[in-house]
């Protein structure tokens, strides 16, 4: 029977076990959007999960949307990350970069000279962002012209080819809660009326080009992608027909043979049965290795993967609190509690302070 803390091999990656850190945003990026000293010490702390996935990294200075988020658009974002990859792989952990445009979900005073963020739509997201002076509510978008879809795709290729260079073991592509991939995606968001809007198969258009621009200039054994088909994040209502859209888009995806796939089961951060859908149905359609996440627990992720249900459990807010995870999983070991008031922002307090189970032991 396969343990959660078996090896797998992952596209082209080797990994230690089948135990994943989730992409957690943090807010503590250096000036720049460079990822600080602080986030080496970090990300080294939790090199025992046999994948990390970085925090959600901007592809572009418009695809940035909180404040504080770290990028890999340019040279010192590339070396600030080289940094992290270097002391995780010194660990013996691998690490990959989740790449995102936040679209919609965005404010004009962290967008380039003042701008209107941009989506698959010009309608306002009913959510907040959190800016220099808080959690804000997110302003208006402007509609992506046609003819500027494929800068938007070359940003994303791009950055896949930064991640490369920087060292990371691959890339996850952020298509998930609400984000403007997402936002194209589902029917309650994207209002167009060119190729890239109506049909399903236009819908999943703008998605099918970003993720043949990054196999193309990475390969698929090094490429992930997350979605969220029914997750309510960043307002996103439901798609009239989700089980017929993300069947679609998977097996229109599978000549890509893509490394993993990143699901979100129900309400990101919520109820896993937030809205019915059939994942086992969904993962019919692919072929790579199936990563699932969303409040799971130590006995639910064991059965999942003894069972065959999943190859992969990513886990998110358990690792902000306890970097040795693996080692509590697999000891059974008491988990520290996370302290929320930390999340978002602020220095090592919350960030590279929680204790290791050694240390709690003799503490």
């Amino acid at each position: 029977m396969t343990s959660l803390f078996d090896p797998i091999r992952v596209g082209a990656l080797q990994l230690a076990n089948r135990i994943v850190m989730a992409p957690l945003t943090r807010n503590r990026a250096a000036p720049g959007q460079v990822p600080s000293r602080l986030a080496v010490e970090y990300y080294r702390q939790r090199a025992s999960a046999g994948l990390i996935i970085t925090e959600a990294t901007q592809i572009s200075r418009e695809g940035q949307g909180y404040l504080d988020t770290p990028g890999i658009w340019n040279t010192e974002q590339v070396a600030g990350w080289r940094r992290v990859i270097d002391a995780v792989h010194a660990e013996g952990g691998r690490i990959v970069v989740q790449l995102w445009h936040v679209g919609r979900i965005s404010h004009v005073s962290l967008q380039p000279n003042g701008q209107a963020p941009v989506s698959s739509t010009a309608q306002r997201a009913k959510t907040k962002t959190f800016t220099k002076d808080g959690f804000v509510d997110v302003s208006t978008p402007r509609t992506l012209r046609t003819d500027e879809i494929p800068t938007v795709v070359a940003s994303f290729r791009d950055a896949a080819r930064r991640a490369m260079d920087a060292g990371f073991d691959g890339v996850e592509v952020h298509g998930a809660n609400g984000y403007l991939i997402e936002q194209f995606l589902r029917d309650s968001i994207n209002d167009r009326g060119d190729e890239y809007g109506g049909s399903i198969q236009n819908r999943s258009r703008f998605l099918f080009e970003i993720m043949e621009a990054v196999v193309q200039e990475i390969g698929g054994s090094r490429t992930g992608l997350r979605l969220s088909p029914v997750t309510p994040a960043n307002d996103a209502d439901q798609d009239t027909n989700a089980q017929a859209l993300y069947e679609y888009a998977l097996a229109q995806l599978a000549p890509l043979q893509l490394a993993f796939l990143d699901i979100v089961e129900g309400a990101t951060g919520g109820a896993r049965d937030f809205a019915p859908f059939d994942y086992a149905s969904l993962r019919s359609k692919f072929n790579g290795a199936w990563m699932v996440n969303n409040g799971y627990t130590r006995y639910m992720a064991l059965d999942a993967v003894a069972s065959g249900a999943a190859d992969l459990v990513a886990f998110g807010r358990l690792f902000i609190s306890n970097p040795d995870l693996v080692r509590r999983l697999r000891d059974d070991a008491p988990l520290s509690a996370l302290n929320a008031k930390t999340l978002y922002g602020g220095g090592a307090d919350g960030y590279t302070d929680y204790p290791a189970l050694d240390a709690q032991l003799t503490a």
